[in-house]
């Protein structure tokens, strides 16, 4: 079961403590990390956290609290889109400091849980940190940390960091082990260069399924946001469509079910009974994988597909366009 994260009004309890004896038997199946790593982790995370801190900001709405990070020098920030819940909506934001501002949500992806919002306009630049543009490069056991305002903004207690690993991505998020709570949602999550690569979304029951908005989403919906739009269905001012059904085949490969007729994929040639050997030279093992892998790119890109039919091989050019319906890869 999966809850989002909510705006907690209560004091935050001991960060870090053990979430109960299935957590703790979890741990102790881990794998040992030595010393000197943990050393070289803790070196590293000291010498970035200064850089990073001031553009984490806490956020107040609706009578909760979340969190939120700066990404420009003029004040946009990202968040979780059930942080603001539309866009136009007025929040109060709370700098490092302690200082207090007011910023605007634009626009939302629903889909993935990602916002973006401006800040009130101020003459001296707002401190801010960079956008990792490469986040499909994260691989499972990678480290990184999270920022937030756990229980609301403390500043005798100041911004609460995890340190954790990635345990696995998908086309529009990231999983993590580090320890989450109410009010960290809609706060960074940085690798080790110091750059965002996730904003925090949702927390799961079991410690090792933390979910994270991957910045893919962000930079792929950014000018609808940009443009205070509300994105509720894949490829609508989104991800790429396609035009094809798909199923299991008896050999256990993606075979080519239906092929939508007028559709990109019917166009490049893309037929009934095509098993699909890979995607842009990605071996496509079952649907989810193929699902994730086209709903990843945006109405314009291009797919390499590599298709086995009657024993022969062929591969082909897919150009994606914008996606008429919910249901439809």
């Amino acid at each position: 079961m999966r809850t989002p994260f909510c705006f907690l009004l209560t004091s935050i309890l001991l960060v870090g403590q053990m979430r109960g004896a299935e957590q703790r038997q979890n741990a102790e199946k881990a794998p040992k990390t030595d010393l000197a790593t943990l050393l070289g982790v803790q070196n590293d995370v000291q010498k970035l956290l200064p850089q990073v801190r001031p553009a984490l900001v806490a956020i107040q709405t609706g009578g909760g609290t979340a969190s939120g990070v700066i990404i420009s020098a003029d004040g946009l920030l990202l968040t979780a889109a059930h942080v603001p819940g539309g866009p136009g909506k007025d929040m109060r934001v709370i700098l490092e400091d302690g200082s207090v501002t007011t910023a605007k949500s634009l626009g939302l992806d629903k889909a993935t849980d990602a916002a973006l919002a401006q800040l009130k306009k101020r003459e001296k630049p707002w401190p801010f940190v960079k956008l990792s543009r490469e986040v499909i490069k994260a691989q499972p056991g990678e480290w990184c940390f999270a920022l937030g305002h756990p229980g609301g903004f403390d500043k005798s207690r100041g911004p609460v960091l995890r340190v954790g690993k990635i345990i696995k991505q998908t086309a529009n998020s990231l999983h993590t082990d580090c320890v989450l709570m109410g009010g960290d949602s809609g706060g960074p999550l940085f690798n080790f260069t110091g750059e965002v690569i996730g904003i925090h979304s949702q927390i799961w029951e079991n410690r090792d399924q933390n979910v994270h908005v991957s910045m893919t989403p962000f930079l792929r919906s950014w000018e609808a946001m940009q443009k205070s739009q509300v994105i509720k269905i894949w490829g609508v001012g989104a991800g790429g469509y396609l035009g094809v059904a798909t199923v299991m085949s008896d050999d256990v490969e993606l075979e080519v079910a239906d092929v939508i007729e007028g559709s990109p994929a019917q166009k490049a040639g893309v037929r009934a009974g095509d098993v699909i050997l890979s995607v842009n030279d990605d071996a496509m093992t079952d649907q989810q994988q193929f699902t994730a892998t086209v709903r990843s790119k945006a109405a314009g890109d291009t797919l390499k597909i590599k298709l086995r039919s009657s024993g022969k091989e062929r591969e082909l050019a897919v150009k994606l366009a914008q996606k008429p319906q919910e249901d439809s890869e």
